[in-house]
């Protein structure tokens, strides 16, 4: 992290409370700091509770009013506590990121467990609902506020052998665009936005599956993706943090059910794998 201790407003949060889920580490933890460096208060909501307490320490050090604590987005009731918790101690929800969510394994849908499914399909898709619920129900009394889901290119173009995870996130997307429509009577903001490639751990994991589906190495691999983005690099979290702080700003206050797209270009990865062995 940046040792700057004098935010830089490009937007101005200042005064606005933030919730970022699965904020510990990655391109969650990227959107929690730029968000906190834009002058909102946040608070990492994670199921690394220690972890994000350490990196919430680390930007306490430079000035920032950050907070972490304890989240698990698949449990429903330790959803409505922890947001029950966050208003009850700062008196309103302004933002809410969801980020948090789980990829799966490299597998063909014919070969892909009931467990597996179930498992990305209820954390990724049903924790977000969970945690849009919980903070609609505030934003709705409060009359004000602004919700931005985390996606991915995978749920516009899906992508072969992550099933759950393309289904997951168009779920998100459809989820977005439904909630815009409730609560914007209450003045309150939903969007989403579709990243592409990121090198973070969360797509290290995938890419080294990926990599032995295919037979090359993980350079190999980072090259082809590199090649395949039209702006010519992969993502950063500030790149995809950047976007996110548009949205969750007063110059984005025309805007709600959009689907953004950040992904240097790239719309989706559709090529078909060979038959399998």
């Amino acid at each position: 992290m940046a040792d700057n201790t004098s935010p830089s407003h490009t937007y101005d949060l200042t005064k606005q409370v933030a919730v970022v889920t699965g904020a510990a580490q990655g391109l969650g933890l990227g959107i929690a700091e730029t968000l906190a460096r834009q002058g909102a208060s946040v608070i990492i909501g994670d199921l690394k509770q220690e972890k994000a307490r350490q990196v919430a320490e680390q930007m306490g050090k430079q000035g920032f009013p950050v907070s972490g604590e304890h989240l698990d987005i698949a449990n429903s009731k330790s959803v409505d506590q922890f947001f029950n918790r966050i208003v009850g101690k700062h008196g309103q929800l302004d933002i809410l990121v969801n980020n948090a969510g789980v990829g799966q394994s490299v597998s063909a849908v014919v070969d892909l467990s009931d467990e597996q499914w179930q498992r990305v399909i209820h954390t990724t898709l049903t924790g977000t609902f969970y945690c849009c619920r919980a903070a609609g129900r505030q934003m709705e009394k409060q009359e004000s506020g602004r919700i931005v889901n985390i996606s991915s290119i995978n749920g516009q173009n899906p992508a072969a052998l992550v099933a759950a995870y393309n289904v997951a996130k168009a779920g998100v997307i459809s989820l977005t665009r439904t909630l815009a429509l409730e609560l914007a009577a209450y003045g309150v903001r939903v969007n989403a936005v579709c990243p592409g490639p990121v090198y973070t751990d969360f797509n290290r994991t995938l890419m080294a599956q990926r990599c032995d589906s295919l037979n090359i190495t993980e350079e190999q691999m980072i090259e082809k993706i590199r090649g395949a983005i039209p702006l010519g690099r992969w993502g950063q979290p500030t790149d995809i943090a950047n976007g996110v702080a548009f949205l969750c700003s007063p110059e984005a206050s025309w805007m709600t059910g959009e689907v953004v797209r950040i992904s240097g270009g790239l719309e989706g990865v559709a090529a078909a794998p060979p038959k399998r062995k």
